[in-house]
């Protein structure tokens, strides 16, 4: 008796303009592969399509995305193609640059599906696309650091937190968001993994030399990012933080010199930059500190004094929320990459 051939899983990868075209065709070839690209490199018999994988576009046609690569869709949304997975690639945006008003008919087409069952994926900035469906209300989700005051501004229904490598919007993992730019391959494995095995995720992350990233976007994060605003008060306040954060008495000198209430000093930063007086200041000491340890051999010890903090075990605290890391990992895992 013959077995019978499972049909591999269907899979639509959605494409507009603005998408990065390294991640659609990166996901693509790395889906596609499974099952079979590690099987051929070990002379196996036991080759396999695990996954079928084409690219949806709003209408037929080729055109350019980002970059100017070429896309050529396999299929369009008016085809009603099949669907069990559908995955938002990383698209190139601005981080103040929202969805809003296009591409209407992707987003009811992606919300649709989703009621019809499919599981929806997205990588980086895909969760912006996501976003607009209205299926990330009142959930968890991640995308990356850059896009975290795009998602507090315009999506603030939304429980972003870039810190994870994945997000789960709900308890059935139906909604899924990745990190930062890279985060395609966590979510590629992830994929490969739930719908296949964990051993040809395994597998897969061998031939293509994949590396899950379990520290997630944290230690990626620029702590300290200009926000566009109207108060001349907190302008002053930034520009004269950035000058003389490592000061013991900075938050005490920053209230004398804004000549304002404390209480509404903080009130208005915070309004205006996302952060409160306390972290602004707080996030100012730990770039300079990844600065320190990612450029000199300096002890840890002496980094804390540099960056404004005479007590060595509170920055050590500090350190790790903000950036996930301790300092001595932190050193180990970016000054390779600063000294080459």
């Amino acid at each position: 008796m013959k077995t019978a051939v499972k049909r591999p899983i269907e899979v639509l990868i959605v494409a507009v303009p603005e998408t990065a075209g390294s991640a659609l065709y990166g996901m693509l070839d790395v889906l596609s592969s499974a099952g079979n690209i590690w099987q051929t490199l070990v002379r196996s018999r036991d080759e396999t399509q695990l996954f079928r994988v084409r690219i949806i576009a709003k209408d037929p046609g080729g055109f350019s995305c980002g970059n100017g690569i070429p896309i050529k869709p396999d299929c369009c949304i008016a085809d009603e193609p099949e669907a069990r997975i559908i995955i938002l690639p990383e698209m190139w945006l601005g981080p103040d640059e929202p969805l809003h008003d296009r591409h209407t008919r992707m987003v009811d087409w992606i919300r649709s599906k989703h009621e019809a069952g499919a599981t929806i994926y997205s990588a980086c900035s895909g969760a912006i696309m996501l976003a607009e469906t209205g299926l990330l209300n009142g959930c968890h989700a991640t995308s990356h650091w850059g896009y975290q005051d795009l998602f507090r501004k315009c999506y603030p229904e939304v429980r972003f937190d870039p810190a994870p490598n994945l997000a789960y919007a709900d308890p059935a993992g139906r909604v899924v968001t990745a990190g930062g730019t890279t985060s395609w391959h966590d979510l590629a494995l992830h994929i490969i993994s739930r719908h296949a095995s964990p051993g040809e995720a395994l597998r897969i992350a061998k031939v293509y030399l994949l590396k899950w990233h379990t520290e997630g976007d944290l230690p990626y994060t620029n702590l300290v990012r200009p926000v566009p605003h109207g108060d001349s008060i907190v302008s002053k306040c930034e520009v004269w933080l950035q000058e003389h954060f490592r000061e013991i008495d900075a938050i005490v000198q920053i209230t004398s010199l804004a000549d304002i209430p404390e209480r509404t000093l903080k009130r208005r930063f915070k309004a205006a930059t996302g952060n409160s007086l306390i972290q602004y200041l707080q996030n100012l000491r730990v770039e300079e500190a990844k600065r320190l340890l990612e450029s000199s051999d300096m002890p840890v010890d002496d980094i804390s004094a540099e960056a404004g903090y005479s007590d060595t075990s509170f920055f050590r605290r500090v350190f790790k929320r903000l950036t996930g890391l301790t300092p001595s990992h932190y050193r180990r895992l970016f000054q390779p990459i600063a000294s080459t």
